[in-house]
């Protein structure tokens, strides 16, 4: 089937088709020249390092020391590197986009792709004083090594982007007057080693081995020497060239050859690398870069030549090579082969004729029923190649013709899901802004599988294309919070106006939609580089007080601080922030902060009172807080047993505090516990090592009646203001316990009793004086004769009394209880006054 769409740079190394596709072209400053230049470019679509080639004679135009000139792939310049350090051997580029810088004495410099220092190391002692000759950047599962020969022929290893920085040495090359030309390091799964061309011989250096071992008899064809070698991205095959143009393509383990072919050339190339398939991580062909043509050579001996402008640096990718020239940058890759399903001539696959048949649904030609009858039970498979093959193609309008060609086909499947379609439609537009030129990232589709939409978000927010990247992570629909932080923060860094900036800043994250926005990790970039206002504006914004104060406690901003914190309501984070201010401030300025916050304050005094307590005093006093300060004394006399020391003070505390009440009981406490001192000293030999310590006025005053000493508890009474009620009581509790009847009838006699007579009936039953108790029932009130008589357990008089107070319920009562004694005239007598109360109801 004729179809001749998008075919003119396809090219065939039997049994394969392989294309060459145009990105875009590089627009290079004024005065850039590659021809005289050594051209580095990192792997996917990254930047791009050149620098003056030394062994060319050329004239200098500015400075004679070396620049290192960075560009982006569209020819941008992003930086440059002037280099002011030792002779540099060679460059290559990180899988981070890093620049690897490595110089004769053995010290690796590392800077971004704009050309900002990072950090530098050296490869060891032993290579920095035998100087190296030559190094090779090489990527392994690890990351990217560094791998350098020295003057003496010794190789040492090691990845750069490691925090173990130990190097590793391979072992020693078998002596030989020869010197090696060519080598190349080689990664299997953690391990790496290397390949060494010398002569006509290939030498193979594995750590942990004595002495290399050497391959020979690999050539069918004589020569003299080996002058490049080259290995897959796969680290799967093998390339060798000789000073005789011959080729040998093989496996890495040099066991199985593909085959030797002979280019005819006696001049160096530059360059071989191979050609990564794209749908596979094989390779089955080989780029070779001359002064001015580019030859292609497959595994079968097949092979292609391209014309070039001078100057042709080639740059491996996982899944072809990239070609760079003054004015063209192009990839080579293998064709894939669904693209070749589609687009090749006389293709009989059900993805050709979809596409062929949506092309003339557009004309609106009958035909396109017909190419469709001829894979209708097949339309799956065609559908999903056209969605497969828009993948691949760098043409935007190829890619719109196929997924119109998938759209027009998947209306025919009643049951097709549309989620790989969507899929592939949003990462082709993804893949198309970013090949833009204004971007320079010209990625394949497998590429961007390779990278995560992730890594790419990255590179974009490293080249500050912010707008691009919350727009890509939009589509992707993944965070972009991190994004506008990016953003922040080079505001931060390079806008010098704190009100511009803060206002675009709180712009930008008012939207409620974006999660996860943190300002403090932006006020701490502002603080960093010493604007410490912005820094403070954009904390006032953060609503997590745990994110906003220890920011607020590093800019010093003690006050904000203690406020943040308390409103947060969180105790852990005041405790936290009070402490920490304690140590960093003066006590007094302290305190001055804290006392404008009662939570953090009192919070400080609840820390204090378990750790120590004269910093709780320093705090009562410095707030002039006297009825803290006299409780913070009372309760440090209680716990060391010295009260009667600490009382004048105590009482004086709470006298400035007006606290009237307090200060009289502590006036009153101190002269009671002298007076105890003194009864102390005065009876205790005389009642038996009596103590009247710790006693209240109360029990002072009952145990010297109990001693019978009543003018002393007399004068207690009259000193401490005893009331007449507690007297009484004190009175007739002694005199009952010492059964002294006839002082207590004098007592009761003495004046009209406060606490009535009932209390005297009480102690006289107590000790069992049925007689004295009722001497004293017949002084009580009326309506509580009957109450004494019946706990004195005298019913009949009781009986009596209520009679007498036609109080039936009593009766019914005494009734109740007399039942117990079994005197049947009282209770003949309690039925008789019931029934006579009862009938004048």
């Amino acid at each position: 089937m004729p179809v001749m769409y998008n075919t003119g740079d396809w090219f065939v190394l039997r049994p394969d088709t392989y294309r060459k596709l145009d990105l875009h072209t590089p627009d290079w400053p004024w005065g850039m020249e590659l021809d005289y230049m050594q051209v580095f470019g990192a792997p996917f679509g990254g930047p791009i390092a050149a620098i003056r080639d030394p062994t060319q004679i050329v004239p200098v135009k500015g400075s004679a020391k070396p620049i290192i000139r960075l560009f982006n792939t569209a020819g941008e310049e992003l930086g440059n590197i002037s280099w002011n350090h030792g002779k540099l051997i060679t460059m290559g580029w990180s899988d981070t986009e890093e620049l690897i810088c490595v110089q004769d004495d053995a010290l690796v410099f590392i800077y971004d792709m704009f050309g900002r220092e990072k950090e530098s190391y050296s490869m060891g002692q032993e290579a920095s004083i035998t100087k190296i000759v030559d190094a090779k950047i090489f990527q392994s599962s690890s990351g990217t090594g560094i791998a350098v020969m020295t003057t003496s022929g010794r190789i040492f290893v090691k990845l750069s982007n490691t925090k173990d920085f130990r190097t590793r040495q391979l072992p020693e090359i078998p002596k030989s007057p020869s010197d090696c030309t060519c080598w190349a390091i080689v990664t299997e799964d953690r391990n790496s080693y290397c390949l060494l061309g010398r002569d006509n011989e290939v030498i193979r250096l594995f750590p942990g081995e004595a002495v290399g071992t050497i391959a020979r008899n690999l050539f069918d064809k004589p020569f003299d020497r080996l002058l490049l070698m080259s290995t897959s991205y796969d680290n799967q095959n093998l390339a060798l060239y000789t000073n005789t143009g011959l080729l040998w393509l093989g496996s890495v383990d040099m066991k199985k050859k593909f085959c030797e072919f002979d280019t005819g050339r006696k001049d160096i190339p530059r360059q071989i690398e191979w050609i990564m398939n794209t749908e596979s991580n094989a390779a089955d062909a080989v780029a070779i870069s001359y002064s001015s043509f580019l030859l292609v050579v497959n595994r079968n001996g097949d092979k292609n030549l391209f014309t070039y402008d001078p100057a042709i640096f080639l740059i491996p990718e996982m899944d072809g090579v990239r070609i760079l020239t003054n004015s063209a940058h192009e990839m080579i890759q293998q064709l894939p082969k669904c693209v070749q399903n589609i687009f090749a001539i006389n293709s009989q696959e059900p993805s050709s004729f979809l596409f062929e048949a949506q092309k003339k649904f557009q004309e609106k030609s009958h035909q396109s029923d017909e190419y469709i009858s001829l894979f209708r039970d097949k339309m799956d498979v065609a559908v999903n190649e056209c969605i497969e093959a828009a993948a691949y193609e760098f043409c935007t309008e190829t890619q719109k013709s196929l997924l119109r060609s998938a759209y027009f086909g998947k209306g025919f499947i009643p049951s097709h899901n549309p989620e790989e379609y969507m899929r592939i439609l949003r990462i082709l537009r993804v893949l198309n802004a970013l090949r833009h030129p204004k971007i320079a990232m010209p990625l394949t589709f497998k590429q961007f599988l390779h990278l995560k939409p992730e890594v790419i978000l990255g590179r974009l927010v490293f080249r500050k294309h912010y707008a691009v990247a919350i727009q890509v992570a939009k589509h992707l629909k993944l965070p972009e919070s991190w994004i506008l932080e990016h953003w922040a923060y080079h505001k931060v860094m390079n806008d010098k106006n704190d009100n511009e900036v803060a206002r675009k800043i709180i712009e930008k994250f008012k939207n409620p939609s974006i999660e996860g926005i943190s300002f403090c990790n932006i006020a701490e970039k502002a603080h960093a580089v010493k604007r410490d206002e912005l820094a403070i504006k954009l904390l006032e914004l953060e609503p997590r007080a745990s994110l906003q104060v220890p920011l607020l406690l590093k800019l010093g901003k003690y006050d904000r601080a203690v406020q943040s914190a308390t409103q947060s309501s969180d105790t852990e984070l005041i405790t936290t922030v009070l402490l920490e201010i304690k140590k960093k401030i003066m006590l007094d300025n302290f305190h001055m902060i804290i006392r404008e916050y009662p939570v953090a304050l009192n919070i400080y005094k609840k820390i204090m009172s378990q750790s120590s307590r004269i910093a709780l005093y320093e705090i009562y006093n410095s707030e002039d807080d006297q009825k803290s300060i006299a409780e913070y004394h009372f309760a440090n006399a209680l716990e060391s047993d010295t009260l009667e020391s600490h009382l004048p003070a105590i009482t004086n505390s709470y006298t400035q505090a007006r606290k009237n009440v307090e200060a009289e009981l502590c006036s009153e406490t101190g002269k009671i516990m002298k007076l105890q001192k003194v009864l102390t000293k005065k009876y205790g030999n005389l009642h038996g090592q009596v103590g009247f310590y710790s006693m209240s006025i109360h029990d002072t005053a009952l145990q010297l009646l109990q001693m019978g000493e009543l003018k002393e508890a007399e004068k207690i009474k009259s000193d401490f203001k005893i009331p007449d009620r507690r007297w009484w009581w004190l009175r007739i509790q002694t005199l009952s316990e010492k059964f002294k009847w006839d002082d207590l009838e004098k007592f009761a006699k003495s004046k009209k009793s406060p606490i009535g007579y009932e209390p005297f009936v009480k102690v006289c039953l107590a000790q069992n004086n049925l007689h004295e108790a009722r001497k004293y029932i017949l002084r009580c009130r009326d309506d509580r004769k009957v109450h004494c008589y019946i706990r004195a357990e005298l019913y009949e008089e009781a009986s009596e009394a209520a009679f007498e107070q036609r109080d039936l319920n009593s009766l019914y009562v005494i009734q109740q209880k007399a039942n117990s004694t079994g005197n049947r005239m009282l209770l003949e007598k309690i039925s008789a006054q019931i029934a006579i109360l009862s009938s004048k109801k």
